[in-house]
């Protein structure tokens, strides 16, 4: 198989998947701010929508977006699991990864895309700069949303890292640096970012 990375937070939940679960995978890395995923060979024979991340698997066919990668990786890779073990584990773990994706992470990806992300965006799809502020404020209240739901818990399910983790923590982070930072009133998604923060795949670029 072959990895092919970039810098933003989609890659980076596959990146701290990995790590978690000890899969080391040859890598090949896409100068996403120089356009190399908008145009061929990449987005002729790896990924036609022109997005990272991409896992090539032994066939030499290729899956695209994060949640299908994951979910490919943790079933070829077993332990640990950070999908689920019982159909109920793994039926919880994606509803949050739903949940997290719907309400917090489009959003504030587009909130940023819209805005600060605007010069570099604007040339590569459709743009709406007059709804950034809103969907900003969106991901706030998916924030906001999330935060009594995980209060007493470990993680955002309950008591073991999953995808769902990953997912939050990596848009989250990446929010913090581009002008959405998590706001202290959450307290309960303040201090589940910080425990995240400190595991060693929250480091890894």
């Amino acid at each position: 198989m072959k990895y092919y990375n970039s810098i933003g937070p989609n890659p980076r939940v596959v990146t701290m998947f990995m790590a978690e679960k000890g899969i080391e995978l040859p890598t090949v890395d896409i100068d996403l701010r120089g356009g190399e995923n908008r145009r061929a060979p990449y987005n002729v024979e790896v990924n036609p929508a022109g997005q990272t991340p991409a896992l090539e698997l032994d066939d030499g066919s290729v899956l695209t977006e994060i949640t299908a990668i994951c979910e490919y990786l943790d079933e070829k890779f077993p332990e640990p699991t950070l999908i689920g073990s019982t159909a109920e584990e793994r039926a919880k773990t994606r509803m949050w990864v739903r949940r997290i994706d719907l309400k917090i992470c489009e959003p504030l990806t587009n909130g940023f895309r819209f805005a600060e992300g605007l010069a570099l965006f604007e040339p590569r799809m459709r743009c709406l700069p007059e709804a950034a502020a809103g969907l900003k404020a969106c991901a706030q209240d998916g924030i906001k949303w999330v935060d009594p739901l995980i209060a007493g818990r470990d993680y955002v399910t309950g008591d073991r890292l999953t995808l769902a983790d990953l997912m939050l923590f990596a848009f989250l982070d990446f929010g913090a640096g581009v002008g959405q930072p998590i706001d202290p009133a959450f307290a309960n998604i303040a201090s589940w970012y910080e425990r995240m923060k400190s595991r060693p795949s929250a480091n890894i670029n």
